[in-house]
């Protein structure tokens, strides 16, 4: 696509991706390519806009990895860019909370590209929208890992999940609790008397319950493979438990499961400051932006520049009547007479 307002460069087949699952994402409902995408943008906005555009999904969109690449403008110019492209409503980093089937978290950001130009409002309905996705194939938990307190992130697509702070295990070896393996084995009793096992045998045949957890089996066929056709009398529950677990052992799965993505879900979304850390939790995000980072970008005048008479709309088509002076506009006489009967 040829813009009017063409990028002196354009992204090379080596500007560098970001890490997986992160990078550019197209927010999705454009409008088809049109000369006049950037043009309310400054020049500089527009060349940036531009570069932006033509960059695939999962690109880098740091403004370090951007300044790398472009020829023309350093970081501190790229990054001020970025914030006035995100005034204009092309561009929204928004927070995603997810929440894993084995109920550990993380906080990842994402950042969202729009070659068309939305509202605050728009942005704000994206971001509901986000609530309650399922992003199994958008989640990589090998790449978690606890950032530092004081660690800046003004690259929000590299920023790698944080882990969420777990609560301390007890240290005292008498608080600690039983295992899922042992529970089970202690709750035969409950689905049939005859198996009632006592604390030794729970924790003799505890290793080989664990192993049948291990491979893909519920407490639920524990129970029911030791329950299941008794005799009428159990002589020994506990020999009689380890026979059976020991027979009916099911066929290894763990590398089977362990290559299965675990399901992810999106359970919190908040908008964050597109040029800094902070997000709703700890700043007002106006525009995408936090009130300090808002300022520095208008410190530079207005982000909108008039559109050139090129892309404004031509004057309407009117026709006059013969003998009357009166220029009649076509299309507001169209739009009237149709109001009038009702067709709109």
């Amino acid at each position: 696509m040829a813009y009017a307002y063409p990028s002196p460069a354009l992204p090379s087949p080596s500007h560098p991706m970001a890490k997986t699952g992160y990078g550019k994402r197209t927010a999705g409902d454009e409008e088809p390519h049109a000369d006049s995408d950037f043009a309310h943008l400054s020049p500089r906005e527009r060349e940036l806009a531009v570069f932006v555009d033509h960059l695939e999904d999962g690109h880098a969109m740091g403004y370090k990895a951007i300044a790398a690449e472009h020829p023309q403008y350093g970081q501190q110019a790229v990054r001020t860019a970025m914030g006035r492209i995100t005034l204009a409503g092309h561009l929204r980093w928004i927070k995603e909370h997810i929440t894993v089937e084995d109920n550990s978290m993380r906080w990842v950001t994402r950042t969202y590209w729009s070659r068309t130009r939305r509202s605050p409002e728009w942005w704000e309905e994206f971001a509901r929208e986000r609530h309650g996705k399922d992003v199994t194939e958008h989640y990589h938990p090998g790449l978690a890992r606890t950032e530092d307190a004081e660690e800046k992130a003004p690259e929000a697509d590299e920023v790698v999940p944080r882990a969420e702070p777990r609560a301390e295990q007890p240290t005292d070896p008498g608080d600690e609790q039983p295992s899922e393996a042992y529970l089970t084995l202690a709750e035969l009793r409950a689905a049939d008397p005859r198996m009632s096992l006592s604390d030794s045998d729970c924790r003799a045949l505890e290793a080989v319950a664990a192993d049948w957890l291990s491979r893909g089996a519920t407490p639920h066929d524990i129970t029911k493979a030791l329950t299941d056709g008794l005799p009428s009398t159990v002589a020994n529950p506990g020999g009689f438990a380890r026979t059976r677990l020991e027979n009916k052992m099911p066929p290894k799965k763990a590398k089977i499961r362990q290559k299965a993505a675990r399901r992810a879900r999106v359970t919190r979304v908040i908008m964050a400051c597109g040029l800094c850390d902070a997000d709703e939790r700890t700043a007002k995000i106006v525009n995408g932006l936090c009130g300090e980072c808002l300022a520095l970008c208008e410190q530079e005048g207005p982000v909108y520049e008039p559109v050139p008479e090129t892309f404004l709309p031509g004057p309407r088509r009117g026709s006059s009547l013969p003998g009357a002076d009166e220029v009649i506009d076509v299309t507001d006489r169209v739009d009237a007479l149709r109001r009038a009967a009702g067709l709109r």
